[in-house]
């Protein structure tokens, strides 16, 4: 494992008051789940379908370690208002490029959590008639689960504490890191249900 210190990251890493994963830690698991993928789904072009922002680092890494053709579509949520968000309610900011009918469709995502935004978008995406829709999930939050939500392929376990990094923001920043950690008490300055950061799926 290479060297590795959160001093590297200047007032970034002094936010931080735990690393749960690191670079090498993540990049292995990519690699494992990106071989997995790679071997279901050899010979079937499978389109790649991810919601903006935070999984495209996932996303991108992902494909690399996939040697076997594959496309990728995006999509953009937002929430109605607070009350939809927590039913997992959003609304499409970016529809799906590509039609998904008769597609092998593997939904990436960074983060489940509450699962029922994920839900939602399942739904919907079960309703455009792909041949297959599966999940690849890189972060999962089991104890915060309000909803059952298939995850064909998973990362990793995380505690129910508010993380950042590889793709998780908080008020947008943090994205960047190539760890995944915990802030310290005192850079969160609201409650939860009034961040920015971290959409609930």
């Amino acid at each position: 494992m290479s060297r590795f210190s959160l001093d590297d990251y200047g007032e970034l890493g002094q936010a931080i008051s735990q690393v749960l994963i690191q670079p090498d830690e993540l990049q292995q698991r990519i690699q494992e789940l990106g071989q997995a993928v790679s071997q279901d789904y050899a010979g079937r072009n499978p389109l790649l379908v991810g919601v903006l922002k935070g999984v495209f680092f996932f996303m991108a890494d992902l494909m690399r370690q996939m040697p076997i053709p594959a496309e990728v579509d995006f999509m953009a949520v937002a929430s109605y208002s607070p009350e939809s968000r927590r039913h997992g309610m959003v609304r499409l900011l970016k529809d799906l490029d590509r039609s998904t009918e008769g597609r092998h469709v593997l939904f990436v995502e960074d983060m489940v959590d509450t699962g029922l935004t994920l839900h939602y978008l399942l739904r919907i995406l079960r309703a455009r008639n792909p041949a297959s829709l599966e999940v690849c999930a890189l972060f999962n939050k089991p104890r915060r689960r309000l909803i059952d939500v298939p995850l064909k392929y998973k990362g990793f376990d995380l505690p129910d504490r508010f993380v950042v990094g590889y793709g998780l923001d908080y008020r947008e920043q943090y994205r960047h890191l190539p760890f995944v950690g915990v802030l310290k008490p005192e850079v969160l300055h609201e409650p939860l249900n009034n961040r920015d950061g971290q959409r609930a799926s």
